[in-house]
């Protein structure tokens, strides 16, 4: 491996369970890690399992009467408030222990990073990204993301980068540092018009000194893998380039494939490696090497989301796994008696990813494009309508 790269995982992430009929279901994260150890992606990889986070360190980005009000839900659920108890966040047994633990995973990762062990660091399980200060928010109890950034602020990084691929907009990390010039969250995400949570416009870009620093690419339904990679090129190179993080911290959830049942964008398993191999080379090129990945939300739970993420961990490991790479009989064969789905048969969706750049002919996503280029490009000293910048 050319950079040293480290993996974050225990079993007890499974946990992290809102319920049988909960779109956010852990069994997404056992069949991936289920199939990158079949095709040989972990190899020799020590995995890292991480300790549940302290108070303390939760209460980086969330006000200790959240806290108290999360631990006690499951023996007082009924008006707990603070967004619990609901659809989307239902409560459950061990509900602080679980989300502690995810929070964990992420700072792990992100120590390992700050503390010279790794360049790169992988947490499969973290991405909660919609967990506000005082409230749980879209599936998400806390906000691990905001929390392993907060912790690198405060361990020898005062740049740093945030770039979340989710479908839904990152509106908790966002919302985190929204008056911090620190860091520069980036989101490109379905149109705020039809998906939940509403926000993410081009005009959110921070306030005071970070004006700027928050970053929204709201994408029109229906975007495929070539318009996506379109508008990120055409908006996210230049800004971190011109922003020089010293870690690119990336969200990469998978519910912008074609096939989501929450969500209406259209990119492929091919479309999520092609953006993951892009996220490496830009921590690569713009900060320094040092990469931490969390995941997110997708809920492809059979078909889309094992392959997607057991090409981020290859990706993170530079172990690379070819979209033609034949599914392992095994993991198949345990996959299948989970669905009644039909299962793919290899790593990839046999679906191309080239792009041509914003300033070649013409794309449904231009107009987000420089709406969004014109809203952030001059306050970062940058050009909107020159293709140089």
């Amino acid at each position: 491996m050319s950079a040293r790269a480290a993996v974050v995982w225990t079993p007890d992430f499974l946990r992290y369970d809102l319920g049988d009929d909960h779109p956010l279901d852990p069994v997404r994260l056992d069949l991936t890690m289920r199939l990158a150890t079949e095709l040989g992606v972990l190899e020799g990889v020590d995995l890292l399992a991480p300790d549940q986070a302290p108070d303390e360190e939760v209460q980086r980005v969330h006000v200790p009467s959240y806290l108290t009000a999360v631990k006690s839900a499951p023996e007082q659920p009924f008006g707990v408030g603070h967004g619990l108890g609901t659809d989307d966040n239902p409560i459950f047994l061990g509900m602080h222990e679980a989300s502690a633990l995810v929070v964990g995973g992420s700072l792990l990762a992100a120590q390992e990073i700050a503390e010279g062990r790794a360049d790169r660091a992988v947490n499969i399980a973290g991405g909660l990204h919609h967990a506000m200060p005082d409230r749980a928010s879209g599936f998400c109890v806390y906000n691990d993301c905001a929390v392993a950034i907060s912790w690198l602020l405060d361990h020898g990084f005062d740049r740093i980068a945030y770039v979340d691929v989710d479908v839904h907009h990152g509106d908790g990390v966002q919302a985190a540092f929204y008056r911090d010039p620190r860091v520069l969250t980036i989101s490109l995400h379905q149109h705020p018009m039809t998906l939940w949570p509403g926000t993410g416009w081009p005009g959110e870009y921070g306030e005071g000194e970070a004006a700027g620093t928050a970053v929204n690419l709201p994408l029109p339904p229906g975007t495929p893998d070539a318009s996506w990679l379109r508008a990120f090129h055409a908006v996210v190179p230049s800004l971190l380039t011109e922003f020089r993080p010293q870690i690119l911290v990336t969200q990469c959830g998978v519910d912008t494939h074609v096939e989501d049942p929450l969500a209406d964008l259209g990119l492929t398993v091919d479309g999520h490696r092609t953006i993951y191999r892009a996220l490496r080379e830009l921590a690569t090129h713009t900060a320094g090497g040092k990469w931490l990945a969390v995941g997110g939300g997708g809920y492809g739970l059979f078909r889309v989301v094992p392959r997607s993420w057991t090409h981020l961990i290859a990706t993170v490991l530079d172990r690379d796994v070819e979209p033609d790479r034949p599914l392992p009989a095994g993991w198949v064969a345990h996959t299948a008696g989970l669905t009644g789905r039909q299962l793919p048969i290899s790593m990839t969706d046999g679906a191309a990813t080239g792009y041509t750049p914003w300033t070649e002919g013409a794309d449904r996503v231009d107009p987000a494009v420089l709406d969004t280029r014109r809203a952030v490009f001059p306050l970062h000293g940058l050009d909107p309508d020159d293709p140089r910048d």
